[in-house]
Parts: structure tokens; C-alpha cells; sequence
């Protein structure tokens, strides 16, 4: 795994020391800066590798004959790259229009004049992969691996309110050391307290809801999402203002895990379990916290403060490109050279759930490609133009896409229609901001794949003997819980 972190740096190295022109994207185009096609859409039929590719996520794992071959992630992978090899010839050979490229700065690819659109093809590839993929798989990584080596330890009694207690700190957590690094540090120290009784589905499925998603709505660390809105021009802070929001959801949401926990799940526990739990108790101790304590720190430092459209402290400096994934990478490095082996195999840590949603997300960046330029072109033409349109929009399609590209259309969406005079950060009406904001981050909740640790966790709990719901009963789960939940947050906040 040194090896293929350091192959990985070094290539991160090799392109950076390259550098890129400052006018580089007016060079890659300047053969048809004669041009003025307008920003169409693809076609809509090529929403269909993405749809496939979901339907296939949330089937696969349902069919007898095809469910064992689905868990290898070499699987998922090899489906995932064929439906994002599917979309290529409509790039090559079909579009007509131009598209926004996104690396290694912002700029228009436009279609050949002669024979396929190579260079084209290859700016939706730069925006899937360069862009967006591995800066998330790579923050992803870093902090699943760098959290794999510290060890919350302890058997507490699992009562009702001890799982209500886990659940809270990680939704504090959520915003300081981000949804990934909290549902990491915790989820393993939850099973183990846990490991007693039968019946713990719920309570992992609501950890999703509360770490993994709307716990990290209080600072810009928290989720992606919040993170493009503060390189865009909002406030650092400004999420703050979102306190009475995130109170109300983690608060409804602890209050209704309690009750159903107390009143159902807990009585239905056998007699022996309970003693079990009762006689194995032990006090809670952190372990692995030197080095991997500082070096989390040093991840969530890299993110705000490393991003190359970013003035590093006022410097005039912009870092490089990829300098902020070396980096991370270079404290995955520390954290496997210096942290303790043991405690890494006490966490039974392994690379299986991380590797899921690496093999998952390489198709599902690519073939939503066609999906985001379409939503990109179109979105002011949506009829949006009250705060719980953009509140529900946003959360709908960042239950499915991305949330962070998504985020950045509806923030764009929202800036236009308030012609750069609203009241809020940014040129954006106050509650357009927090609609779009909470959309986002609260409504990644909804799905398996609306946001990255949601995957890991599930296939956490799974390997330590969970039973976890299929891609369509957790949509169950989320549709009778946090559905009743968001239109409660529409009609008090958003109205």
C-alpha cells in the first residue's frame, strides 16, 4: 500500500513541478475562439449509463445469481468503467455544442472542426476526474486510513441513550472534522458497544443520517458542498447561521431514534443479550490519537487552506494543482509508517469499504456527467424562485448526483435570480443560500450514494455482522423518516 500511495505522490509531484500556463486554457482553444456556439445540453438520453448504473447499485445485490459476484469491487468497478465507456462515442463523434471545462481552471472546450472531439472528450473526462473524482476519493482515503489507526475502545452497556449519546457527538463532530472523519472515528466504537445485541440495523442507518450527512451543516469542513459556497464567496462562518436548522433535524432525528430504540428495539432483545451486555462493560479509551490525531488536522487544514483557486494567507501564492492531494496523501504515508499495527487490526481495518466506493464512484462521476450539463444548462429554466424550490431541488438531485457540483448550480442558479443585490453572502438572497445549503447537506442522507461515507459505513457494518438494508429498503427507511422531517423543515424555515 506504501508503494502505491508513494507512485501516486510522485506522479502528483511530476505534474505539479510540470506546472500549467496561466493561459492555458485560452491556448487549448484558441483555434476557435472565432466561435460563439452556445452552452447546449446533451441529449437526454444520455442520462441512461447513469440511471443503468443506479438501477444496477440498487438490483445487483438482490439477485441470487448475481449477488456474490457483485460484492468483489473489481466487479463494480469493470461495470461502473463499461457504462462510463458507453457515453464516450456521443462525445467523440456526436456533440456539436461547447462544454465548461473545470481543469486546471475554468474555461470553454469547444467540438473539432476536423475529425472526432478528442480534445473535448478529453475536458469531460478532466471535469470527472481530475476535478471532481480524486480530490474526493483521495480526501476520502486519507481520512478513512488516517482514522483506521485510532481506536475508540470500550463496551459500554448498550443501552438506548448510550447509542442516542454516540450518535450526538458524532453529529457535533461532523462539522469539525467532516461527515467522513466523524462516521469513521466512530462507527467502529458504536458496533462494538453494540455487538451484544440483536438488533442494531437501526441504529447504523440512523448514524448515516445524523454523522454521515446532517450533522456537517455548521461549518464550510463539514461537507463538500458547504466547502464550494466558502470558495465562492461565502462567509467561512456564515454556516453558522444554519445552528437552528441543524438543531431541529439532529435534534428530531436523535429524539425519534431514542423512542423507537426504547419503545421497540430494546424490549425485543432477548433476556440472555442484555445480560451480556450488562456483564461486558468496559470504560471507553482513545488509543492511536498521536500521531493520527494531528494528522486528521493536518487533512482538514489541507482542504481549506490548499485549494489552487485560493490566495494561500494573503500571499499571492496560489498552490499548485494536486498540492493539496500530495499532501494528503503525504500524511496517509506518516500515519501507516508511525501508527501502531495493532491497533489497526483491533479496528479490523481494511481497504474493502473504501475501495467500494472508490470502484462505484470512478462510473458514477463519469456517467453523471451528461446529467450535471444538463442541470448546468437548464437550471434557470426550472421555475425555481422560492427558497423551498431550492431547498427541495437541490436535495432531490444530491440525493442521486454529486452534491457538490449540484450545489454549485443551484448556488449559481440562486446568485442570478437575485442579480448579485441579495441580502445574503456572495450576491445571494439569505434564504436562497440556506435552502440551497440545506438541500445539499441534509439530503445526501436519502440515499446509499448521496454522499460518500454513507457507503463506507454500510459496508463497515456489514463485514462486523450487520444486516444492512438493500439500495431500496434504506430508501425506505430515509422516505418514512426524513422525508416527514424536511417538510417540517420547509414549513417552519423555508416558507
Amino acid at each position: 500500500m506504501l508503494l502505491a500511495i508513494g507512485a501516486l505522490i510522485a506522479i502528483y509531484a511530476l505534474l505539479a513541478a510540470l506546472g500549467f500556463p496561466e493561459d492555458w486554457a485560452d491556448t487549448a482553444n484558441s483555434h476557435i475562439e472565432e466561435h460563439t456556439l452556445e452552452y447546449r445540453h446533451p441529449s437526454l438520453w444520455m442520462v441512461i449509463p447513469f440511471a443503468l448504473l443506479l438501477l444496477i447499485i440498487a438490483v445487483f445485490p438482490l439477485i441470487p445469481g448475481l449477488s456474490h459476484w457483485w460484492e468483489d469491487n473489481r466487479n463494480k468497478f469493470l461495470v461502473g468503467a463499461v457504462l462510463a465507456a458507453s457515453i464516450l462515442p456521443y462525445y467523440l463523434f456526436v456533440v456539436d455544442f461547447k462544454i465548461e471545462g473545470h481543469w486546471p481552471g475554468h474555461h470553454y472546450a469547444y467540438p473539432s472542426m476536423h475529425g472526432p472531439n478528442t480534445e473535448l472528450t478529453v475536458e469531460m473526462l478532466a471535469n470527472a476526474l481530475l476535478a471532481d473524482y480524486i480530490p474526493f476519493i483521495t480526501l476520502l482515503f486519507s481520512l478513512y486510513t488516517i482514522s483506521g489507526g485510532i481506536r475508540i475502545e470500550g463496551d459500554l452497556r448498550a443501552h438506548p441513550l448510550t447509542n442516542t449519546a454516540f450518535l450526538a457527538v458524532g453529529g457535533l463532530l461532523a462539522s469539525f472534522i467532516g461527515t467522513t472523519g466523524a462516521a469513521m472515528l466512530l462507527i467502529r466504537a458504536l458496533l462494538d458497544t453494540n455487538r451484544e445485541r440483536r438488533y442494531v440495523t437501526h441504529t447504523v442507518v440512523f448514524f448515516i443520517f445524523i454523522v454521515c450527512n446532517c450533522g456537517g451543516c455548521l461549518l464550510p469542513i463539514g461537507d463538500p458542498p458547504l466547502f464550494l459556497g466558502y470558495l465562492h464567496g461565502v462567509p467561512f462562518l456564515w454556516t453558522l447561521n444554519l445552528w437552528k436548522e441543524w438543531v431541529f433535524v439532529n435534534g428530531a432525528l436523535l429524539g425519534i431514534y431514542y423512542l423507537w430504540d426504547r419503545l421497540y428495539f430494546y424490549p425485543k432483545e432477548t433476556p440472555s443479550d442484555i445480560r451480556r451486555d450488562e456483564a461486558a462493560v468496559q470504560p471507553l479509551r482513545i488509543r492511536g490519537l498521536w500521531p493520527n490525531g494531528l494528522l486528521l488536522l493536518g487533512v482538514v487544514l489541507s482542504v481549506g487552506m490548499l485549494d489552487p483557486s485560493m490566495d494561500f494567507l494573503g500571499t499571492g501564492w496560489h498552490p499548485w494543482m494536486l498540492l493539496r492531494e500530495m499532501v494528503q496523501l503525504g500524511l496517509v504515508a506518516i500515519s501507516l509508517l508511525l501508527s501502531s499495527q495493532a491497533i489497526r487490526q483491533a479496528n479490523r481495518f481494511n481497504y474493502v469499504a473504501i475501495g467500494e466506493v472508490a470502484a462505484l464512484f470512478f462510473g458514477i462521476f463519469i456517467t453523471m456527467q451528461p446529467a450535471l450539463q444538463i442541470l448546468k444548462a437548464k437550471g434557470d429554466q426550472l421555475g425555481l424562485s422560492q427558497p423551498w424550490h431550492f431547498f427541495w431541488a437541490t436535495g432531490s438531485l444530491s440525493s442521486v448526483l454529486d452534491n457538490a457540483p449540484t450545489y454549485l448550480v443551484f448556488f449559481q442558479t440562486a446568485q442570478a435570480l437575485s442579480h448579485g443585490e441579495g441580502s445574503g453572502p456572495a450576491g445571494i438572497d439569505h434564504l436562497l443560500l440556506v435552502a440551497v445549503s440545506l438541500g445539499a447537506v441534509f439530503m445526501g442522507a436519502n440515499t446509499y450514494i448521496g454522499n460518500g461515507p454513507n457507503f463506507m459505513v454500510k459496508t463497515i457494518a456489514e463485514r462486523s455482522g450487520v444486516s444492512m438494508p438493500s439500495f431500496f429498503g434504506y430508501i425506505l427507511y430515509s422516505s418514512c423518516i426524513l422525508l416527514p422531517l424536511f417538510v417540517l423543515v420547509t414549513w417552519i424555515f423555508l416558507l
